[in-house]
């Protein structure tokens, strides 16, 4: 069982995911009914993270191959899911916007190679000659408005506070995932569109793909049919920033109210259901946004100024599935939709948790709808150790390498994995995963400062001690690092 959900749940709870554990018995035997593997593997993540609703979407060769629905939309009114219910997409309005954006480049009215001073006469200087590929892909070095006092308060006073920062490193140089990248787009793509700099970027999308039920808004909009966002809290210690699974205490949940206000739209505030998320996919991907080259440059990863490649394209991430990609976004932890361009296939999965981390299961579902699609790394990975339990991570991941002489593990893919098991108190699993990234990046001094991370919240104090020095020995302006050990070996800890 997951650290996460030690202890007891309350009644009502465990009336409403009831049907989700009938589903884990079914068989591996069904996998050949795509759907009845669907509705397995579903009910059993379900299940293991106390997800209370979600909805799922297939689409295959350009028409909706599968939808389906399961558990509860409103848990407080025992209102199920159904095809209509709309959540909460968050961060894949960074899809969306890098659409908008490539549409005014398709039609010449924006060059995404310029500086963003080109376009904004009012920008600090700093941040003039950072480029809107750089912006698109999170390569900016821009200071996060996230960190404004006001950001959900005061647009005004939060977009001041962000100016006066300095920046965080030169452009280009390294990723850092910012939301005043897309604030800069928004107010770039409106300044050409002759709109009001905080208008939202997607709605011609939504006209173009009859996406009638999708809507900007947050937790002080009323939206018909929207499904409440939810969160477990944990009950244990907060240890290195994440908390700590608690043998006795068990977790609450809770109603996640969160602010969008209109300057921040092109990061995020999009609502939407299952029916409109797929016929975007399928509009998008039949060329009736985008033509074939400009969705070519979407998907592209944008190059840092060494010439190596990231994991981004123009506001949508860009991953290698054996020889073929997964290009999509992800929202909010609980949203995430992809496209298999090669497959011609695409998945979208939306549900009310936030911490549920939909992406960890579409590579799965893409599977069995995409035989071609070699899951090899990560998602290999990611499914062995689910079916077969974490602690069989260098096993799973030896075979893995046996079956594809020559693949490459992605240092930043499998570490973004681990803190997404330690966000969601499944700490124990967390700590395999970021063992097998150290051992596997030796000399990687962000993998050691994230296996001594997840050490701590394991409660192994030397361990932590030990990988912080290494990090430190690789990295020695790694400051956080250096700040974690010293609190580790001053006189008086235990």
């Amino acid at each position: 069982m997951s650290l996460m959900y030690a202890g007891a749940r309350p009644r009502r709870f465990l009336a409403l995911i009831g049907f989700v554990a009938g589903m884990a018995v079914a068989t591996v035997a069904a996998a050949a009914d795509p759907a009845a593997e669907v509705d397995r593997y579903l009910g059993v993540q379900m299940k293991r993270l106390a997800i209370p609703g979600m909805a799922v979407a297939v689409v295959k060769d350009g028409q909706v191959a599968l939808v389906r629905t399961y558990g509860s939309a409103s848990v407080e009114f025992g209102i199920p899911v159904a095809d209509d219910t709309v959540f909460a997409i968050n961060s894949i309005t960074k899809a969306f916007t890098g659409v908008a954006a490539m549409r005014l480049a398709e039609q010449g009215r924006l060059d995404l190679s310029a500086p963003a001073g080109r376009y904004l006469a009012d920008l600090p200087e700093a941040w003039r000659k950072v480029t809107l590929r750089q912006l698109l892909s999170h390569m900016s070095g821009l200071p996060d408005m996230m960190r404004a006092p006001t950001v959900e308060t005061d647009a005004v006073a939060a977009w001041a506070w962000v100016q006066a920062q300095p920046l965080r490193f030169p452009p280009g140089t390294r990723f850092d995932y910012c939301q005043t990248n897309y604030t800069l787009i928004q107010r770039i793509v409106n300044q050409i569109e002759g709109r009001p700099l905080d208008a939202p970027l997607a709605d011609e999308q939504l006209r173009m793909a009859a996406m009638n039920r999708t809507a900007y808004g947050d937790a002080t909009t009323v939206i018909p049919g929207k499904a409440p966002t939810y969160r477990w809290a944990l009950g244990g210690p907060m240890i290195a920033g994440y908390r700590a699974a608690a043998s006795t205490t068990p977790g609450t949940l809770a109603v996640s109210a969160e602010r969008f206000l209109p300057f921040r739209r092109a990061s995020s505030g999009l609502n939407s259901t299952i029916g409109d998320m797929a016929r975007w996919l399928i509009v998008l991907e039949s060329g009736r946004l985008l033509k074939a080259d400009s969705l070519a440059a979407l998907w592209t990863p944008v190059a840092f100024n060494d010439g190596r490649l990231g994991q981004w394209g123009l506001g949508w991430q860009v991953l290698t599935r054996g020889t073929h990609r997964a290009v999509g976004m992800t929202g909010g932890g609980r949203a995430a939709a992809y496209l298999y361009p090669e497959d011609k296939v695409g998945v979208v999965i939306l549900t009310n948790l936030a911490g549920a981390f939909p992406e960890d299961m579409v590579d799965k579902i893409a599977s069995l709808y995409a035989p071609g699609l070699d899951l090899s790394g990560v998602p290999a990975l990611r499914i062995a150790l689910e079916e077969q339990g974490y602690e069989q991570v260098r096993a799973a991941a030896d075979s893995i390498e046996r079956a594809h002489p020559g693949m490459t593990w992605p240092e930043l893919e499998l570490n973004d994995w681990g803190y997404r098991l330690l966000s969601t108190g499944r700490a124990r699993d967390a700590l395999s995963v970021l063992r097998f990234v150290a051992e596997r990046f030796p000399d990687s001094a962000n993998a050691h400062d994230s296996l001594a991370q997840a050490s701590l919240v394991n409660g192994d104090k030397a361990m932590a001690i030990r990988h912080y020095r290494r990090a430190l020995a690789l990295d020695p302006a790694n400051s956080g690092a250096a700040r974690h050990l010293a609190e580790l070996v001053a006189p008086g800890k235990s």
